[in-house]
């Protein structure tokens, strides 16, 4: 009979009325009629996998209206999951297909009800032989004592799921049995309604209501499409290996699944067909189901491309970004404090000062005399890349390249120890599971291991709860609507949690205590009312690749000497803070991209002491990074970009260490250090997110309140594990803290970029000191550095402030600042304004539009040796009742047409005292511009490190000595042209 012989439509119709042995005939007649039956998925086979009474739907429960992509092969599945219980005995090497079923000749089937041969199961099972089929009739069977199985033997429910209740205690004492279709209650004696300790139990279409199955190893169990409501569980002891597929938990007073105790090291013979078995299921995927857990789309973000890093390329001019954000009213009007606008300059900047823009200032600065200072010790910041692209420092726009995280092979290949939590198939499985409104999912303590794969958990007090060295893997599961943590991790525990989707739960989305130490990547962990992960009590933890967004609070929180890991994260979109550090927290944190959050991208505080390195923190709408009371920390190669607030805001009580960060294109200020809260924004920095009632004045409240709600609900166990809040116990002492880090006493700002910022690129208002070295202060619309208040020294060494929108450096009264061996050139007010206490040694300060120096007031200063050449002003102006000298500072002439004296100063100030200054003008006549270069030593900053020091090395007194003095050459023909003169 050929297929062709009549429309292929028409066989499908003759096709659909034959049953399930002659459809497998006919695949086996030929190539064509083989793919004419596989055709007919989605009308026989569909018909035929739903019409099964021993299964369900293939995706029941979790997702039932979905349609499974084979309907043949899901019910070739279910034939090959139904028979695993008959697989015990020696293999047989003639024909693989005896092992479907080893039917025997004297294989017989009991009938148990009224009417049947037995009215009761006892009965029955006394005169069942091995692989005998008891069916039992539509009806409730009671046993008043335990019914031992001796013998495998199969129980079959007749009719609809249901129909056969028993109220039984079962327990298994033969190798291997399957019940199939069954409804269990408790029997009036015990909740336990099944249990065995060496056999395997194979459980289909079965309903536990308020009863309780218990498995304990070696005996294994295999549980398919079974319901465990009213309060029901199963207990797993000790199992090698166990398989729970596609099951139904709701209604839980404790755990719906607890699993204690090690794998016992003997196997019974199911153990390697449970594992066969749950190979076939599709494994970590490592198949693009990574690509269905992208987060909700956001505006570019990010720096240079990292190595090994996925790159998604976004061209964001500054202009865009803030018509997108509604900030550029912000930054136009952004009030610096005491009266320092974006829109006004200084006093006494330069009589042809018309208050137009930068662009315009920028013309006029041109000088015919200008001595070159292009080749500064930072002049690397600014020089194009390799590519012909401008560099972060020199580009009016922000970064337009986002690394992407990571992929879960791409993750999996790089960490040896997760790959093999990946592959692993050892202790209880479960797999395509519902567990709904009850109190917790899964439990596992001491040394329990379990695997979870595509699990729903909606509604619980908690998802998974591993404690006590237990090893937990999941793997792309659902975990929603818990009332308190979705997932707890506690004493040492462990495990891989991967390409989870975690969200919308009533306090944090995972949370790490007492030393557990789990990998966490590629989840998706998201619309939290609290944090989006809480690590702490000693917790530690890698927590990687993963994207964290629309959390109340704030995305990842560090607190009481927790210590994880946290890399190659996307953490956005938060209602709080990005990442979270306090009370002591510290943490490994690097290579994330931390963008559009409500409050700072990151905040450190009360101890906090983190190590924040290589991150991407950009378009918040408050400020980049923020190191409240008592802040510590590493900051160290971050890109801080556009975001509305503060690049970077300090509190003078922390001790940070800011080491080469590129803080560009803020709305406000690039880096601000206060001494005092912050009017403005302050429910931000010190932590009061919105919704929260602060604990107290200081910061981090707002957070910390979070973390001790998180640990309300769950009170009750955490004294079952004799967990305690005894914080104090295990902090480690500071000098264990800080041992393998270098120890400073005063915060550090090191060999930085703070460029386009909206305001002031450095603002200084503190009550500590503060060390200042080697950093790159440019085109900021602001002052370049302003230091309105320094009750204690604030050294500026070795710094470039350059092009900025108005003056260079600007230091109040009452401020002790030193300033040496620093670069102030091309800025649009004075190069610097000085009223307060310090000395100015050692710098160059060329084409300022103001004065090169102003030391006005009341100061006490010491001028010494610097080289000053204004744009067309004066070089050096000692305005008012100054104290102190000046002497050896050498002035050049910038412009043939000014006129103004070079060194001036008030002629009633007799407290101040000139000496040895030298002045080099040229002359009209000669036509040649004088050839004046900066060579012993070249134009400030130097190169190197001062005094030979690395840029890490630096201590917190640092002397430099420079001796050397530019001497004036003369060329040729024009020996008349300059003149010398010295003033005594």
């Amino acid at each position: 009979m050929e297929v062709g012989s009549l429309p292929v439509e028409l066989w499908r119709v003759i096709l659909a009325y034959l049953p399930l042995p002659d459809l497998g005939r006919c695949c086996q007649v030929c190539r064509a009629w083989r793919e004419l039956v596989l055709s007919l998925d989605n009308t026989r086979w569909r018909q035929l996998c739903l019409g099964c009474p021993e299964c369900r739907h293939p995706n029941w429960p979790s997702q039932p209206h979905m349609e499974p992509p084979s309907w043949r092969e899901a019910l070739k599945q279910h034939a090959l999951a139904t028979r695993t219980w008959t697989q015990n005995g020696p293999e047989l090497q003639s024909s693989a297909c005896l092992l479907f079923f080893r039917r025997r000749k004297d294989r017989r089937v009991w009938h148990v009800g009224p009417g049947c041969e037995f009215e009761t199961l006892r009965g029955a099972l006394g005169v069942a032989g091995p692989y005998d089929r008891v069916v039992l009739h539509p009806g409730v069977y009671e046993e008043q004592a335990e019914v031992a199985l001796k013998v495998p033997v199969e129980l079959v429910g007749l009719g609809r799921l249901g129909e056969v209740a028993l109220l039984v205690c079962m327990d298994q004492q033969c190798p291997t049995a399957r019940l199939c279709n069954l409804v269990f209650m408790p029997p009036w004696f015990s909740t336990v309604v099944y249990k065995t300790s060496w056999g395997h139990v194979q459980l289909d279409n079965c309903n536990f209501e308020g009863a309780q199955l218990q498995i304990r190893g070696p005996g294994t169990c295999q549980a398919r499409f079974c319901s465990f409501s009213q309060g029901s569980s199963a207990h797993l002891l000790g199992v090698v290996l166990s398989l729970l597929d596609s099951c139904d938990f709701s209604g839980s007073d404790t755990a719906s699944v607890t699993v204690e105790g090690p794998p016992v090291s003997e196997r019974n013979w199911a153990c390697k067909h449970l594992a066969a078995l749950a190979r076939t299921f599709p494994s970590c995927g490592m198949s693009g189901y990574n690509s269905s857990l992208k987060g909700p789309e956001a505006g570019s973000a990010g720096g240079p491309q990292p190595p090994a890093a996925n790159v998604k390329k976004e061209h964001v001019s500054i202009e865009d970004w803030k018509k997108r954000t509604g900030v550029d009213a912000v930054c136009q009007g952004t009030v610096i404090e005491d009266g320092w606008s974006d829109g006004e300059h200084s006093e006494g900047e330069g009589e042809n000062h018309d208050g137009e823009g930068i662009s315009n200032t920028k013309k006029q600065l041109t000088l015919d005399y200008k001595i070159p200072c292009d080749h500064h010790g930072l002049s690397h910041f600014l020089k194009p890349r390799p590519d012909g692209s401008l560099s972060l420092a020199s580009s009016p726009d922000p970064p337009s390249v986002a690394p992407e995280p990571l992929t879960l092979q791409q993750e999996l290949d790089r960490d040896p120890e997760a790959h093999m939590l990946a592959v692993s198939m050892l202790g209880s499985i479960l797999r395509r599971c519902l567990f709904r409104d009850g109190k917790g999912g899964v439990h596992l303590s001491n040394y329990g291991q379990a695997r979870l794969e595509e699990n729903v958990f909606r509604g619980l007090n908690y998802a998974v709860r591993c404690i006590q060295n237990s090893t937990i893997v999941m793997l792309r599961n659902e975990v929603c609507e818990c009332r308190a943590s979705g997932v707890f991790l506690r004493l040492s525990a462990q495990g891989l949690i991967a390409e989870n989707n975690i969200h919308s739960n009533g306090e944090a989305g995972l949370d790490i205590r007492k030393g557990a130490n789990p990998t966490i990547v590629c989840n998706r962990i998201h619309s939290g009312l609290r944090s989006g992960v809480v690590v702490l009590g000693n917790g530690k933890g890698s927590i990687r690749s993963n994207q964290i967004y629309n959390n109340k609070e704030a995305g990842v929180y560090i607190l009481f000497s927790g210590n994880p890991v946290v890399s190659g994260n996307h953490i956005f979109q938060g209602q709080a803070a990005g990442i979270a550090i306090n009370e002591n927290g510290r943490g490994m944190i690097t290579e994330n991209v931390i963008r559009e959050n409500q409050w700072g991208g990151v905040d450190i505080r009360r101890g906090g002491d983190p190590i924040l390195r290589n991150n991407y923190i950009c378009y918040g709408y408050s400020d980049g990074v923020v190191v409240g009371e008592r802040g510590r920390g590493l900051i160290e190669g971050n890109h801080v970009y556009c975001n509305k607030g503060c690049g970077v805001w300090v509190m003078s009580s922390s001790l940070p260490q800011l080491l080469g960060n590129y803080i560009i294109h803020n709305c406000m200020y690039g880096l601000a250090v206060f001494c005092r809260k912050d009017p403005e924004n302050i429910e931000a920095r010190e932590g009061n997110w919105p919704g929260q009632e602060g604990i107290g004045g200081d910061g981090g409240s707002g957070e910390r309140r979070g973390v001790e709600g998180e640990g309300r609900e769950g009170q009750e166990n955490f004294n079952e594990e004799g967990e305690l809040f005894a914080w104090e116990s295990d902090l480690d002492s500071e000098d264990e803290r800080h041992s393998a880090r270098r120890s400073i006493s005063v915060a550090l700002v090191e060999s930085n970029c703070m460029s386009y910022n909206g305001a002031v690129g450095l603002y200084v208002k503190s009550s500590e000191a503060l060390n200042v070295f080697a950093n790159l202060v440019n085109n900021n619309r602001g002052l370049g550095i302003a230091v309105l208040q320094s009750s204690q020294l604030t050294r500026l060494v070795t710094n470039c402030i350059l092009e900025n929108g108005r003056g260079g450096v600007a230091v109040e009264k009452d401020c002790r600042v030193e300033l040496r061996g620093n670069g102030v050139y091309e800025n649009s007010g004075h190069g610097v304004s000085f009223s307060g206490n310090g000395q100015i040694v050692e710098n160059d300060m060329v084409g300022n539009r103001g004065y090169g120096i102003q030391v006005s007031g009341g100061a006490d200063i010491k001028v010494v040796r610097n080289r000053v050449q204004p744009a067309q002003s004066c070089g050096i102006a000692v305005l008012g009742a100054v104290k102190g000298v000046v002497h050896d500072n050498i002035l050049f002439q910038g412009h043939p047409g000014n006129k103004k004296t070079l060194l001036h100063m008030d002629p009633a100030n007799e407290s101040c005292v000139l000496r040895n200054n030298s002045i080099l003008r040229h002359n009209n006549s000669c036509t040649s511009s004088p050839p004046w270069v900066f060579e012993n030593p070249p134009p400030r900053p130097p190169a190197s490190s001062p005094a030979g020091l690395s840029s890490s090395q630096y201590p917190s007194r640092l002397g430099i000595s420079m001796t050397t003095r530019i001497s004036a050459t003369v060329e040729s023909g024009c020996h008349s042209g300059s003149m010398f003169c010295s003033i005594l």
